[in-house]
């Protein structure tokens, strides 16, 4: 059965001198995480181009600040808010995926079960749309 997109809530500590939360391959996340990589910087408002994975699954989560995360797996979009550093979101393969909305001073951490391989990627959205009819 394929897993489909969806908020996950990671453990919190709550404690007056500051909350901490914890990832943990094969715990939290339903894949051993690989890789770690975040995005910053983004300007305010801004977007960043979408794309598919052929293999890779992700977990999505707002370090800091907010954005938008648009998935479609072919049967329409998802519009997820990410705005909370304890609320992960899970990406399946084979799902488009673009960020927007972005706002000033947001970080984007994106765990995922692969090492990078360029491979994986797709890039062109009518390519991805023939691969998922197929």
């Amino acid at each position: 059965m394929k897993l489909k997109p969806h908020i996950m809530e990671l453990p919190r500590v709550i404690d007056p001198r500051g909350n901490l939360s914890v990832i943990e391959s094969d715990i939290q996340v339903p894949f051993k995480i690989e890789r770690a990589y975040w995005i910053y910087d983004v300007p305010g408002g801004m977007f960043r181009n979408g794309h598919a994975f052929r293999t890779q699954h992700e977990l999505i989560v707002a370090l800091s600040g907010s954005f938008d995360v648009v998935l479609d797996d072919g049967s329409g979009e998802q519009r997820f808010h990410m705005a909370r550093s304890y609320y992960g979101l899970y990406v399946p393969p084979m799902t488009w995926r673009k960020l927007d909305n972005f706002s000033t001073n947001s970080v984007v951490l994106v765990l995922s079960n692969t090492k990078y391989d360029a491979a994986d990627y797709i890039e062109d959205y009518e390519d991805y749309k023939r691969q998922i009819c197929q």
